[in-house]
C-alpha cells in the first residue's frame, strides 16, 4: 500500500538522521543500551509506540501491520530502542490477557513512550516452558532473554497458568545484564522470589501463550527483513567502489551472481514476512502456518545474506569499525530469540 510506503519512508528517515552508524555504536556501550533521545523522537514526531493501542487507550487504533513496519525500520540501523520489547510485545500481551482495568493503567503509558514493559517468558532452555511459576497469587523463579527488562517499569510474566503484572521495582526482585554475542541488543535475568502478582485476565493460558509467539516470531521476521535489506545495500555499495584488477569488483560476473542470489532470499524474506504479518494483524486462520513460515524462512535468509555480506567484503569486514560484523551476530541473535519452530522448512 503507497500509504505503508510513505509511513515506512518517514521512520527510516527520521533514522537516517537521528541512528546512524556512530550513535548505535554509542548507544550500545551505555546501560540503557539505546538513545532515550531516539525512542523520545519516534514517539512524539512519528507515534510509533501507539500505533497498536486502541485509540481508548490513548493510541492511534492501526495494527501490528504498522507496528511491525517500524520494526523492520529499526532492524535496518540495529537501534535497540524499546520498540519490540515493550511496545509490540508488551502491549499486545497486555490486550490478549484481555484485562480492562490493566490496559487502562498501562497502554496509555506505552503508547506515549514513557513507560516501558518488558515481557517475562523464557526459561534458561527457552521460551518452550516459562520460567516462572505461580503459586496463587506469587511468583517464582527466573526468567531469561528479556528484552528491555533492565530498565522496565512493569514486568508483564507468562506462567503456565496465565498472565502477571508485577512492579518492576517491587522487593525481592533482582535484575541481571548478561553478556550477549549481540551488543547492540541488551538482554536481562529477571528473578522473582515469592513476589505478589496481579493476575491479568481469566483466559486460556495455553491460546494467549501461542498467540503471543505467533507475534513474536512474526515481529522478529520482519526485523530480519530490514536487516538484510541493509545487508543487500551495504555489500552492492561496496561491490561498486572497491577496485580490484582494475575494475570494479561489482564487474565480475561471479559476483553479480552471488548478489543475485542474495536479492532472490531476499525478495522470498519479504514476502513471508509480510504475510506472516497480515495473517496475525487480521487473526487470519493461516496465521500459525504463515509465522511458522516467516520464522523459518527469514532466519535462514538473513544468515545466508549476511555471511555474503562478510564474504564479499573481505578482510574489512570482520573488523570492529565496520558494520557487518553487527549484522551478523544480530543474524545469530535473532534466529534463536523466542524460540524456533520443532520441525525444518522442507527444501526442494
Amino acid at each position: 500500500m503507497r500509504e505503508h510506503e510513505e509511513f515506512a519512508a518517514s521512520v527510516r528517515a527520521l533514522l537516517a538522521k537521528h541512528a546512524g552508524r556512530d550513535a548505535v555504536r554509542a548507544a550500545m556501550d551505555t546501560e540503557l543500551g539505546y538513545d532515550p533521545k531516539l525512542w523520545r523522537l519516534l514517539c512524539e514526531q512519528i507515534g510509533v509506540a501507539a500505533l497498536a493501542v486502541p485509540e481508548e487507550y490513548g493510541g492511534f487504533g492501526a495494527s501490528l501491520v504498522e507496528s511491525l513496519l517500524v520494526v523492520t525500520e529499526l532492524g535496518r540501523t540495529l537501534a535497540g530502542v524499546p520498540m519490540l520489547g515493550s511496545a509490540v510485545l508488551g502491549a499486545q500481551a497486555v490486550l490478549l490477557s484481555g484485562d480492562e482495568d490493566a490496559c487502562a493503567r498501562l497502554l496509555p503509558g506505552v503508547a506515549e513512550g514513557t513507560t516501558t514493559l518488558a515481557v517475562c517468558w523464557a526459561s534458561e532452555t527457552g521460551w518452550d516452558v516459562p520460567g516462572v511459576r505461580d503459586d496463587g497469587e506469587k511468583l517464582t523463579g527466573t526468567a531469561h532473554y528479556v528484552l528491555d527488562g533492565a530498565h522496565a517499569d512493569t514486568l508483564i510474566v507468562v506462567t503456565a497458568s496465565g498472565l502477571f503484572e508485577v512492579e518492576a521495582g517491587a522487593a525481592g526482585i533482582t535484575r541481571r545484564p548478561v553478556a550477549t554475542m549481540d551488543p547492540t541488543r541488551k538482554l536481562t535475568e529477571i528473578g522473582f522470589e515469592g513476589i505478589a502478582a496481579r493476575k491479568l485476565g481469566t483466559g486460556d493460558p495455553l491460546a494467549v501463550a501461542t498467540r503471543l509467539r505467533e507475534i513474536a516470531w512474526a515481529a522478529v521476521a520482519a526485523e530480519q527483513v530490514g536487516a538484510a535489506e541493509q545487508c543487500l545495500e551495504m555489500t552492492v555499495e561496496y561491490t561498486k567502489s572497491r577496485v580490484q584488477f582494475g575494475r570494479a569488483i561489482g564487474s565480475f560476473q561471479a559476483l553479480k551472481h552471488r548478489m543475485a542470489d542474495m536479492y532472490v532470499l531476499l525478495e522470498a524474506a519479504k514476502s513471508a514476512s509480510y504475510a506472516a504479518t497480515t495473517a496475525v494483524a487480521e487473526g487470519l486462520p493461516s496465521a500459525a502456518e504463515d509465522v511458522w513460515v516467516a520464522r523459518t524462512q527469514c532466519s535462514e535468509a538473513l544468515t545466508e545474506i549476511v555471511s555474503e555480506t562478510v564474504q564479499l567484503h573481505g578482510g574489512i569486514a570482520i573488523t570492529w569499525e565496520h558494520d557487518a560484523h553487527l549484522f551478523f551476530k544480530r543474524a545469530h541473535g535473532d534466529a534463536q530469540l523466542f524460540g524456533t519452530p520443532h520441525r525444518p522448512l522442507a527444501h526442494t
